[in-house]
Order: C-alpha cells, then structure tokens, then sequence
C-alpha cells in the first residue's frame, strides 16, 4: 500500500513540527516532530511497508509500538482527506 497526498493538501514545517492543510475543506491537522518525521517517511516512501522500514531504523522504539503510531496516523490523515491510500503498481 501506498500514501499519496492530495494536490490540495498543503504541508508547512515550522521548528520541526508541521501543520497540514486541505484547502477544499479548509480542516488543518497538527504533527509533532516525530509526526512530522512520519509524514515525509510515508509521502516519499515507495510504500507504507518502507517508511515503516525506514523509521524502525531511525527511532530506537519497540517495533509493534512504531507499527502501531503509524498505522494511528496513516488512518487519522486518510479520515480527514489529507492523504489516499492506494495499492502498490
């Protein structure tokens, strides 16, 4: 599975934390750092399954505990329109 951000979804960093926004509904969603971290790993990564390689390498965090924060995020962002979620080609 794959994440790809909608072209009216907008991402801006500030001191490392990060506010997205759709500009269709106007809805804005708040990351932290580590949020932040996972938004760029999941909207430049080939796949979910890579970015959570990727992460696992960079954080030292019990595997089940990142697989779980990213899966919680992943749904919260495609709840709120800000990314869509689609089958590897």
């Amino acid at each position: 599975m794959q994440v790809t951000v909608p072209s009216d979804v907008l991402i801006r960093e500030l001191d490392g934390e990060s506010v997205i926004l759709d500009l269709n509904s106007e809805r804005y969603f708040g990351l932290d750092s580590v949020g932040t971290r996972m938004w760029v790993a999941l909207s430049t990564s080939a796949s979910i399954q890579t970015a959570y390689d990727a992460l696992l390498t960079e954080y030292e965090v019990e595997a089940d505990q990142l697989k779980h924060d990213l899966c919680t995020l992943v749904e919260q962002l495609a709840e709120q329109g800000l990314i869509k979620i689609s089958s590897e080609q």
